[in-house]
């Protein structure tokens, strides 16, 4: 299998990957609360996927909050 002759420049390397980027999550909105979720996710505040409920949230006590 062929070898480079030379290494390749820093710069070269690094232009190179200067493409290789993550894209930013798309948001939607929870049409039950409102509230900003990324798309194709259950709420994670309401717990509802398409209209319908899928999860059942607990909501948080005074105990649960302070054990952190």
């Amino acid at each position: 299998m062929p070898n480079p002759k030379r290494q390749h420049s820093r710069q070269r390397g690094r232009k190179r990957r200067t493409h290789y980027k993550t894209t930013i999550a798309s948001l939607g909105s929870c049409p039950q609360c409102k509230k900003p979720i990324l798309s194709h996710r259950v709420c994670p505040f309401c717990g509802y996927y398409k209209g319908k409920p899928v999860v059942e949230i607990k909501a948080e006590t005074e105990t649960e909050g302070k054990k952190a």
